[in-house]
């Protein structure tokens, strides 16, 4: 009885945060992962994955990987690309997984400005391995045997499958990009439990990537040298969260620092700044590599922190790609 007790509370208390969009610290490695005009934006063939591990030194840690290949395709103008997320909880065995197809326009406003609006559609499957849950009325002392339906109203779903719709918008020269993307259009069912609903919350993000060039000597030696602000405002249901902060450019070298900020505090008690996150890239031929790590500022305890670890390619490396998006 303990166990069924100490699984329904574990069940009830994460339900709203699986509710909630997976969150990448390296959303400006691979924009692809929160913003679907992105998709075909250097026109030519890319892909990339990147993994994200959360609280490793807890029982509850949360491992996440989201992958995409896309192309461009001049003839319609449009990028088009398919993209996999993955999202597991260690202990509860929590399973996330939905794949996306991804379709992005370009429209020239004048001659530095581009703007790409796009839609995602997209099809999701949660589990949750309720399937070791025993309730009360399953268990039958007098003949010592365990029942294997259950006529309890908590009965759950093992797994559930829903469709998704989403879209983003991009605007962007060959240096700068400001994106917006709403996430769940439709509300799609997301509850375990027989008829009940449980809309998934939208999702929007408000993000940007602005640069400031500068004249240093590595730039005089013919290497790129500039230093970009990242914002990132995300907002779901009751959580928010806005991340901001630089990040240096040189070539083959990039590196920064994230502040991420909850700045629309619903509990008096919580943290205005949640974490600082730092990270690297590297970036060789038309390989791109990142790694990234989240210093909690918070009072959770010892987690281990959150680290990401990306990579990307771009197959038909084009750097005079017009109209292109910059990112790194």
């Amino acid at each position: 009885m303990k166990k069924i007790i100490i699984s329904i509370c574990l069940f009830l208390s994460l339900s709203k945060i699986f509710a909630q969009d997976p969150i990448f610290t390296q959303y400006f490695m691979i924009p692809e992962s929160f913003n679907s005009s992105f998709a075909g934006a250097k026109e030519g063939p890319k892909a990339g994955i990147i993994h994200r591990t959360q609280w490793p030194r807890l029982n509850f840690s949360i491992n996440t990987q989201f992958a995409y290949v896309d192309n461009w395709f001049e003839d319609i103008n449009s990028g088009l690309g398919i993209s996999v997320l993955n999202h597991k909880e260690t202990t509860t065995r929590y399973n996330f997984t939905q794949v996306n197809l991804n379709y992005a326009l370009k429209f020239q406003i004048n001659d530095d400005w581009f703007f790409r609006p796009s839609i995602s559609l997209g099809y999701g499957n949660k589990s949750f391995g309720f399937q070791d849950l025993l309730l009360g009325d399953q268990i039958n002392i007098s003949n010592g045997v365990i029942n294997p339906i259950s006529i309890d109203p908590i009965l759950l779903n093992e797994k559930i499958n829903f469709f998704d719709i989403s879209t983003s918008l991009l605007l962007n020269n060959e240096r700068s990009w400001v994106g917006l993307t709403l996430k769940h259009l439709n509300r799609p069912n997301i509850s375990m439990a027989f008829n009940d609903n449980n809309n998934l919350d939208m999702f929007l993000s408000i993000h940007s990537s602005i640069e400031f060039p500068l004249n240093t000597n590595f730039a005089r030696m013919g290497n790129e040298d500039s230093l970009y602000l990242l914002t990132n405002f995300m907002h779901q249901g009751e959580y928010n969260r806005f991340d901001i902060g630089p990040q240096y450019v040189n070539g083959f070298l990039s590196f920064g620092l994230l502040a991420a900020t909850n700045p629309i505090r619903t509990n008096p008690n919580s943290h205005f700044l949640t974490s600082l996150n730092a990270y690297v890239g590297l970036k060789y031929e038309g390989f791109k590599f990142g790694y990234s790590y989240d210093f909690s500022t918070s009072q959770i305890g010892r987690t281990g922190g959150v680290y990401e670890i990306s990579i990307s390619y771009e197959f038909d490396k084009n750097d005079n790609c017009f109209g292109c998006p910059n990112y790194y």
